[in-house]
């Protein structure tokens, strides 16, 4: 049931998810491949890079609304329980500021490397 929930959402997409997946679609995120309106467990997420476990998700008005506040940090919570980075952007946002909605993602995907502190420290990619 999630499964043509999650297509039919695909298709009836809003333009700051339009926008967004021509950003990430194809393996343009540094090669990461990336899934929309993708089934995990009971819940359908906007975005997902399962290699990551990065979920990017797309806020309308309506989730700042209390009860919807609740819900999601719920289910980000959920998420984060189970190994997953969780950004959440609002739609506004992404319409505005593609550019820094992308690096943001991007960044999260490839942080940046912190040079090595004296006397022998290492780097880590926590990612």
């Amino acid at each position: 049931m999630l499964t043509a929930l999650a297509k039919e959402l695909r298709k009836n997409s809003t333009d700051a998810e339009k926008l967004l997946w021509h950003y990430l679609r194809a393996k343009q995120t540094a090669g990461l491949k990336f899934r929309r309106q993708q089934p995990i467990e009971n819940f359908i997420v906007d975005f997902v890079c399962f290699d990551k476990k990065l979920i990017v998700e797309l806020d309308g008005s309506q989730h700042s609304e209390k009860e919807n506040k609740e819900e999601d940090t719920k289910r980000d919570k959920w998420f984060v329980g189970r190994g997953y980075i969780v950004l959440r952007f609002w739609n506004d946002e992404v319409l505005r500021n593609i550019d820094g909605v992308w690096q943001e993602i991007y960044g999260c995907c490839h942080p940046p490397l912190t040079p090595p502190v004296e006397g022998g420290g290492k780097l880590v990619d926590k990612l």
